[in-house]
């Protein structure tokens, strides 16, 4: 195990599935992840490597044919395989923020139906919030959910969809307003419906289209896409939870575990940055010596490595947290903030000193430098972390005169 970011207080179990993890990032991500972004090929291999690995059911309880981890090994192993290619990392997360929804959420029958054909890998789930002129804001969902008879008929178009193309059930938000009335706030008018579809692009069922993958600049491989609904009729029986006007909350909830999952990511991806300097340095020589002992490197690696420190125990906070089953989007907010910040800045400063081979795509931190940036703004952006933190903060030091 590398001498940054280690975390007091785990078991045998969890040290055993890190190490486990980390030895098949090492010999099976590592050497090809490069190549395949580059060709933005989708890792499949590897995804099948997980799968027997059991990563796809790690949090589903045992009852459902899980393993029944904590979140705080889930984002350790997160924390591990963004180390090694931070799409794979995605792939791995929107499954699992749909399965933490079904278990929390969802009807015993929907628990029965799905999860433990997700713990095997067998459905992949993705998660559907935003719209092309949504941004951050929520409340201004326009996809809509129309009850008609036992089925409701869904309408709209949905945005950066992870997972759109090779997922095979997609929690989807829309606005369902009936049974609630007019003037009733629009968080409190939404739902959560749980929608099956074949694999693929074009119409994967009928009143369901998932267009091609967008391109993007970098977390290639992974398929993002949009997502739109046309007259899609789903039964009633897959809202989730069984009753309309929840699924702002349900979202929420999944979204709070998601950033502790970015801000492993961000964690991963730093790490593999300050690995990939720290190495370099001790490589390159410039006026009779090499660049890691002059004392300006030095300081940056110092740099490097205390961001990288801070933010793994920031994540593994936010985690635990969580896992006492308290209250913790204040700690997941700052979590995913610091981690997303601090991974920008390390794997800028790992470009820095690889100098000009830093801007070839023969070096892996080429592809960091892309990747760092969907993390500033993957599960709510700097600002959006900024404004729960900020209101929470008044909640809790609320003056008192």
């Amino acid at each position: 195990m590398s001498r940054l970011a280690q975390t007091a207080g785990l078991t045998d179990i969890q040290q055993e599935i890190l190490s486990t993890v980390r030895d098949f990032v090492d010999k099976e991500i590592i050497p090809v992840a490069t190549d395949l972004e580059h060709r933005d090929e989708y890792p499949q291999q590897i995804v099948d490597g997980l799968k027997e690995l059991g990563l796809f059911g790690l949090m589903i309880p045992e009852e459902y044919g899980g393993l029944g981890e904590s979140l705080l090994t889930y984002a350790l192993c997160v924390e591990e395989i963004a180390r090694g290619w931070m799409s794979v990392s995605g792939i791995i997360n929107t499954h699992f923020i749909v399965a933490y929804m079904l278990k929390q959420h969802g009807t015993q029958e929907q628990k029965e139906t799905f999860l433990p054909r997700m713990a095997a890998g067998e459905v992949r789930g993705a998660f559907s919030m935003s719209e092309p002129g949504l941004g951050s804001d929520v409340s201004a969902i326009t996809s809509k959910g129309v009850k008609d008879g036992d089925e409701y008929v869904l309408n709209g178009q949905k945005m950066w969809l992870t997972n759109g193309g090779t997922s095979t059930l997609v929690a989807v938000l829309c606005r369902s307003d009936e049974g609630h009335p007019e003037g009733t706030a629009p968080h409190k008018s939404m739902t959560t419906f749980l929608v099956e579809k074949e694999p693929g692009f074009g119409e994967v069922r009928p009143g369901l289209t998932i267009p091609g993958k967008i391109d993007k600049m970098g977390y290639k491989g992974v398929d993002t896409t949009e997502l739109i609904m046309d007259g899609l009729r789903i039964p009633a029986n897959r809202v989730l939870g069984g009753t309309t006007g929840r699924g702002f909350y349900q979202m929420m909830d999944g979204v709070e575990v998601g950033r502790v999952n970015v801000a492993a990511r961000g964690c991963g991806v730093a790490q593999r940055a300050f690995e990939l300097g720290v190495s370099y340095a001790q490589q390159r020589h410039t006026f009779g010596k090499a660049i890691a002992q002059h004392q300006a490197i030095q300081f940056k690696l110092a740099e490097m490595a205390t961001k990288v420190e801070a933010a793994h125990a920031m994540m593994v906070n936010a985690a635990r947290k969580k896992d006492s089953g308290e209250r913790n989007d204040l700690e997941a907010g700052m979590a995913k903030y610091l981690a997303s910040e601090y991974c920008k800045e390390v794997v800028e400063d790992a470009f820095r000193i690889h100098g000009g081979y830093g801007f070839s795509k023969e070096y892996e931190i080429e592809r960091l430098y892309r990747e760092a940036p969907m993390l500033l703004i993957g599960e709510g952006t700097a600002e959006i972390q900024k404004m729960i933190i900020g209101r929470r903060l008044l909640e809790e030091y609320r003056f008192q005169g």
